[in-house]
């Protein structure tokens, strides 16, 4: 499918608590979209706001015939409300990006312009990242080289969810059932063609990163997870290392009783305790990798939906597609 032959194009936008600069954002996507030769339809999720966003969105819709507003019962996550979008919405291509500002709409145009040389994911990667504080900037440029090096998928610095994806590949990423997920992996693991564009970030509209410092851990842990299996064998290659030791500790006290040279073991309280401690700890982080991996086996096992949504509401105003 190519733009001469009218692509349809779904576009899916998670927000979360972005009442004072949702309206404002989907001017600006509308106006980006308009200039393009393709039909669209926006899909808005709504992650479980608890402010006035549900209200913005329904005036959104009634302005708009092309939004379709999709919102889930309490806040399932960002990784959750994308799912939920690729979920419902229809198009050839779809975009996937933030309703905070920072994701520039006006991008659109040059990944269909990729798509239609024959890329099937086309990532925008963030060439300055303007609201991150220097902390930030090092935990993720930490975040990615650790998992680019343990993990089997490659993963670019800087790319995080503004990315375009074809039919097929959504289809792909549907068909992936599991509970923990991290989509820039998932889409990296299914090897279609793709190409990087960087973009310049802009400021947010209003407010804040949603992010916490908890969530932030806990996609990371996600990542690693799903797409390492290094953490345990660190474990295993440690435990092995120390029962090499243990052998060679044993072969020297052997050593030392053929000599007849007893007097020199002099049982020390101290060295004794260290050992404890430090067998008990590797020990103990051992029991947490694989209990780790444990539960997120017993929690893919139970099956439970990634999301609840509530019922799509359809768009009722002027279509003002091209």
């Amino acid at each position: 499918m190519t733009l001469g032959a009218k692509c349809s194009l779904g576009i899916v936008v998670p927000v979360f608590n972005e009442e004072r600069g949702v309206e404002a954002f989907h001017q600006r996507l509308s106006e980006a979209v308009d200039a393009l030769p393709v039909t669209a339809q926006i899909c808005y999720v709504n992650d479980g706001s608890t402010d006035r966003t549900g209200g913005a969105l329904d005036r959104i819709a009634r302005a708009d015939a092309r939004v379709m507003v999709v919102s889930l019962t309490r806040n399932f996550g960002h990784q959750a409300a994308l799912s939920a979008g690729l979920d419902v919405v229809a198009g050839d291509v779809v975009v996937t990006l933030d309703g905070d500002g920072q994701h520039p709409p006006e991008l659109i145009g040059e990944m269909l312009k990729l798509y239609d040389v024959g890329y099937e994911v086309v990532l925008a990667q963030r060439s300055s990242a303007r609201d991150a504080t220097a902390a930030k900037r090092f935990t993720s440029g930490a975040f990615y080289w650790l998992l680019s090096r343990i993990g089997d998928t490659p993963l670019h610095p800087g790319v995080a969810d503004y990315r375009l994806t074809s039919r097929a590949v959504v289809d792909a990423l549907k068909s992936m059932p599991e509970y923990h997920r991290f989509l820039r992996g998932m889409v990296a693991w299914l090897g279609f063609r793709t190409v990087i564009i960087p973009y310049p970030e802009r400021g947010r509209t209003t407010g804040t990163s949603k992010y916490s410092l908890r969530g932030m851990l806990r996609l990371a842990s996600d990542a690693v997870s799903s797409f390492s299996l290094v953490p345990l064998r660190i474990g295993i290659a440690l435990g092995l290392s120390f029962l090499v030791v243990a052998a060679l500790e044993v072969g020297y006290v052997a050593w030392i009783w053929l000599r007849g040279e007893t007097h020199l073991l002099v049982p020390g309280w101290s060295s004794l305790m260290f050992a404890i401690l430090l067998v008990g700890g590797l020990v103990m982080t051992l029991l947490g990798l694989v209990g780790s991996y444990v539960g997120y086996i017993f929690q893919e096992v139970k099956r439970r939906p990634v999301y609840v949504m509530k019922a799509p509401r359809e768009g009722t105003g002027p279509d003002s597609g091209p």
